[in-house]
């Protein structure tokens, strides 16, 4: 069997239905399934048993699992209280930690490009670099802070994984609110106005719309994600992006095209919440994933904008 934490969410979702597809429904799913808004994620999947994220620690002695991927997390950038943060992705990590080092299980952990703060000191996953990054907000700060955690363990599971998420997109995202896609809130944007306002750079470097971020498909996420749980040494963390930074502009008008509108695009203020921790530009640096055996390809941004839009969007289908 294998486990899935986050289950309900975004990425965890698409992981579960992906592994359906495949054939396999001895998964166990974990998350707060009481909260209202993500049915449509997971009520479909076919698993073994889902179980409350707060029940599950104390069930854990009951599975022996192949493997753990844990993708639950407190994601939310504008949230500043501390202590939520150090409960559900620090205390509530390590304690699966310690559960696949005891049982040797493999665990594959969702770590973020947060961690890389304003950029200052690239992006890349170069293991001797990792304690030099300044994450610019709590949530970056506590993928980072499990992290220096796990490199520091003398004692791990047999093979574990933590991902830096770069700026994934995708189906089964829409639950998210603010913290969803910037392609979301296009597609969303555009139906509704008729345009797109993106934020303005407030960065003399930048012009408007060219802040540029390392956007990367939930399907080759779930491809990577797959090449890890097959992939058996190598353990550490690593980025998963697609390597290539995109401007907003970029992606905005892949959102016309696949909308088959001219582009008509504005720009906005920054809101002064985010604006000194905004990130204006990341992308992955992939070489450890590639030399460690990843043959895959990544989407381009516009058919991957194309795929999301046409198919899923447009048609209120879900992964």
């Amino acid at each position: 069997m294998i486990i899935i934490t986050g289950a309900a969410g975004f990425i965890g979702s698409c992981l579960a239905s992906d592994f359906n597809k495949k054939g396999r429904s001895d998964l166990i799913l974990v998350d707060d399934f009481s909260k209202p808004g993500k049915e449509e994620n997971w009520k479909n999947l076919k698993c073994i048993a889902r179980i409350d994220r707060n029940d599950f620690l104390k069930q854990l002695d009951q599975y022996s699992p192949e493997a753990i991927f844990h993708l639950g997390a407190r994601t939310d950038t504008t949230e500043f209280d501390q202590r939520i943060f150090d409960l559900l992705n620090v205390q509530y990590t390590t304690s699966l930690w310690n559960f696949a080092t005891q049982n040797q299980i493999p665990f594959i952990y969702a770590s973020s490009a947060a961690t890389y703060g304003n950029g200052d000191q690239g992006f890349d996953d170069d293991p001797s670099k990792i304690s030099t990054l300044l994450p610019m907000n709590p949530y970056g700060q506590s993928k980072h802070q499990f992290d220096l955690w796990a490199m520091e363990q003398n004692e791990t599971p047999p093979h574990w994984i933590g991902l830096k998420f770069f700026n994934v997109f995708g189906p089964n995202e829409y639950h998210k609110g603010r913290m969803a896609s910037v392609v979301f809130h296009t597609f969303n944007q555009i139906r509704e106005t008729g345009e797109m306002k993106l934020f303005e750079s407030h960065r003399p470097e930048f012009k408007n719309g060219e802040q540029s971020r390392d956007f990367i498909y939930v399907k080759d996420v779930v491809d990577v994600m797959h090449f890890w749980h097959k992939h058996g040494k190598d353990s550490g963390i690593y980025n998963l992006g697609t390597g290539a930074a995109r401007s907003f502009n970029d992606l905005a008008s892949a959102v016309f095209k696949a909308m088959d509108l001219e582009p008509k695009i504005s720009y906005k203020p920054t809101p002064e919440d985010i604006r000194d921790t905004y990130q204006y530009y990341t992308q992955a640096e992939m070489s450890r994933t590639l030399s460690a055996g990843y043959s895959g390809t990544f989407t381009t941004l516009e058919d991957a904008v194309n795929d999301y839009v046409k198919n899923y969007l447009l048609t209120g289908k879900y992964f």
